[in-house]
């Protein structure tokens, strides 16, 4: 392909997205004006829920997605609630699970059109803690608290034999300037404690060794 035909594919890519990001905003604007005349709160965005229960082993793209399960969806505060009080605890899960957050239309998947371009910033807690640090997460992003919230996919927590890992899903990873923002917006309102270290990682990487958290590329 010749640099013309690569700008014009760049043209028609980006008119796409701007086109979809209009549309997605006035289903959100609609949405919204549906549920204060039903007395609700709505939210900025919708959100789903989704679990991933796997057998240990290496990743396989179909057997992947076949054990991802949408749990339930929500768009309110009234229904974040119902949804949050009904799902178990971390501490309760089994090893390996995955329990995602993401907005809706966006599949917890490396290589959906929302996160094929993008990464994710990298937690690891001890058991003890990580419910904690889950919860606060999760309403933050629930509740648009974090900086760069459109560049914001979702959230993951990943109960794992020895620790669980806690990962937040980017649109973008070369951007580093977003990247690094974000990094430190995660920080500042979990109040990490000092000697946690985040790594990131973007997902082509992920999907080229098959891998969620080996060999990250950058830390801080």
């Amino acid at each position: 392909m010749d640099a013309s035909m690569e700008k014009r594919a760049e043209a028609d890519k980006n008119t796409n997205i701007n086109s979809q990001s209009e549309y997605d905003s006035s289903e959100d604007r609609e949405r919204q004006s549906r549920e204060l005349k039903a007395g609700l709160h709505p939210l900025k965005n919708k959100f789903v829920f989704w679990y991933t229960r796997r057998t240990p082993g290496v990743r396989t793209q179909t057997s992947y997605e076949d054990n991802i399960k949408q749990i339930m969806d929500f768009s309110t505060v009234e229904g974040f609630w119902v949804c949050y009080c009904h799902l178990s605890r971390p501490s309760s899960l089994p090893s390996p699970t995955d329990l995602h957050l993401f907005k809706h239309g966006i599949r917890p998947l490396w290589e959906d059109s929302a996160n094929c371009n993008g990464g994710k910033w990298i937690i690891r807690f001890k058991k003890a803690v990580s419910g904690r640090f889950w919860e606060d997460l999760v309403l933050a992003l629930v509740g648009d608290q974090l900086d760069y919230s459109d560049n914001i996919c979702g959230i993951v927590l990943s109960v794992r034999f020895n620790e669980d890992i806690l990962s937040v899903w980017n649109r973008n990873a070369s951007d580093n300037q977003v990247v690094m923002a974000l990094r430190d917006k995660i920080k500042r309102h979990l109040k990490l404690p000092h000697g946690y270290v985040m790594e990131y990682k973007p997902h082509d990487a992920s999907l080229r060794d098959n891998s969620s958290y080996r060999n990250t590329w950058l830390r801080g």
